[in-house]
């Protein structure tokens, strides 16, 4: 298979991906300021207004592998133009909205543009140059968790001062000026999958069981888990994801090639990578919590939303400052040793996060070094799966390890929503989780990581074929994107 030939503006491209990362990682910070404030703002119950975070989660969950496979047959830029419509389509509906039905409808419009960071990712094979591939990688990569970080002060910031519907205008600017700069600056590459099909019964089996499951688990705490609803999403999910399983392996041209996520390098990545969204999650649950809770608990820190966003937001600048060093250390020692690294740094952040928790300087530090440890485990995961997978399916493969990432998030926001919620006390009538339960988080968080460093460790070494000389569908050395 020839190698794509890297373009000359492979400079732009990498800052219009990143920047395309940034913003749509923005979209789903955007309405955690208004989360107390939306059943009043929309005329709503709470639980109903709820539905507009899970709304974005389920949508982008089916829409991230979708388009990933969409790229591989139909090109990489123009999906990521397709992207940019649903987010500034769907930000002008929510910057218009009065009530909660149509807040969700626009919301849902944004998760389906989702799917631009493994996009993007699988773009850069084709354009970027070997030597810097990497650190490209990495950027990219590690644009989701930065514009978390940085979308929560700005979000609250312009809640606080700025009229609500502000936000949603903002976003929709911005998810203009993203596909006007994928439409100049990103080049048509040849797609690696031209005439295949698409797997339209693939994409449906995938749509109900990854629902049934995302919904189970973001919405079984306030059903209740053992509630018939909950019980009876989880089987759902269990039966649906078995029998499209079964369908995909007997397909010929699958929506997800189940074949190559079993090798063991793809199949470890992807685990690993679940557990990272784990450990990354649980401090962005945990920190906003401890910075905001009265001081009059004796472990609260008494700041504002604002505050709180202004604390965190300097691990959101970490790890675009350390993603170039983790691009390098991928072409020196390999990606396996830097996401290994990557999971231990996380849980050494976690580590001194319990005798630094009682102040907020104390927070922000371990916020810096847990988004440093991220940044260095993001880029490492997209450079593994594209050394296991062919050209033609670059953009699924970095999908479904993208889903794979969400899935932990949304399984730390569970886990530790349980902990919380379990753990509790009771001052002046009100019931907060309790410091024991922050400290039980912060624990879980940590063991997870190591759990990460430990699925890493299984990887294997990429496979050289005698003939070819290839490995598992990439080069035979360690540097994995080069076609």
């Amino acid at each position: 298979m020839d190698a794509p030939q890297p373009t000359a503006r492979s400079g732009g491209v990498v800052a219009t991906l990143a920047l395309a990362g940034t913003v749509a990682a923005v979209m789903q910070t955007l309405v955690t300021p208004l989360i107390a404030e939306l059943p009043r703002l929309l005329d709503t119950s709470a639980s109903n207004a709820a539905w507009v975070v899970t709304a974005t989660l389920l949508v982008a969950g089916v829409c991230v592998p979708v388009s990933g496979r969409l790229g591989d047959l139909l090109g990489k830029r123009r999906m990521l133009l397709v992207c940019a419509v649903p987010l500034v389509v769907g930000s002008v509906i929510c910057a218009l909205a009065s009530d909660v039905v149509t807040m969700i409808v626009g919301r849902g419009l944004q998760g389906m543009g989702m799917g631009m960071v493994p996009l993007g990712i699988a773009l850069l094979r084709d354009v970027v140059p070997t030597e810097r591939l990497s650190s490209s990688i990495a950027l990219v990569s590690a644009s989701m968790g930065i514009g978390g970080a940085i979308g929560l002060p700005l979000a609250a910031a312009v809640a606080q001062y700025a009229n609500w519907r502000a936000l949603f205008w903002g976003s929709a600017g911005l998810a203009l000026a993203v596909g006007l700069l994928i439409f100049f600056l990103v080049p048509e590459v040849p797609t690696g999958a031209k005439g295949q099909r698409f797997d339209a019964p693939g994409a449906v089996g995938l749509a109900i069981g990854l629902v049934s499951l995302l919904l189970a688990i973001s919405k079984g705490a306030d059903w209740g888990w053992g509630s018939g609803t909950t019980l009876g999403l989880f089987g759902l999910a269990v039966v649906a994801l078995l029998v499209w399983g079964r369908y995909e392996l007997r397909t010929r041209e699958p929506l997800v090639d189940l074949r190559t996520t079993a090798r063991p390098r793809v199949l470890f990545t992807n685990a690993s990578s679940v557990l990272i969204g784990v450990g990354m999650y649980s401090f962005m649950l945990i920190a906003p919590q401890l910075l905001q809770l009265p001081g009059a608990t004796g472990y609260g820190l008494g700041q504002s939303m604002l505050a709180a966003g202004l604390y965190l937001a300097p691990g959101g600048v970490m790890m675009m400052i350390l993603s170039p060093f983790g691009g390098k250390l991928i072409n020196a020692r390999g990606p396996k040793f830097t996401l290994i690294c990557g999971a231990v740094v996380i849980a050494c952040g976690y580590a001194l996060a319990l005798p630094l928790m009682g102040t907020a300087w104390g927070l922000m530090a371990v916020g810096i070094v847990i988004n440093s440890g991220v940044a260095l485990a993001y880029g490492a995961m997209p450079a593994l799966v594209m050394s296991a997978v062919p050209l033609s399916e670059t953009a699924a493969a970095n999908g479904f390890n993208s889903l794979m990432r969400s899935l932990g998030t949304t399984i730390g926001s569970a886990v530790v929503g349980v902990v919380l919620a379990q753990m509790t006390v009771t001052l002046g009538g009100h019931t907060l989780a309790s410091e024991n339960g922050f400290r039980t988080g912060l624990l879980i968080g940590c063991g997870v990581a190591l759990a990460s460093a430990a699925v890493a460790l299984l990887i294997p070494a990429p496979r050289t074929d005698a003939a070819s000389g290839t490995q598992d569908g990439a080069p035979a050395d360690e540097e994995p994107v080069r076609a």
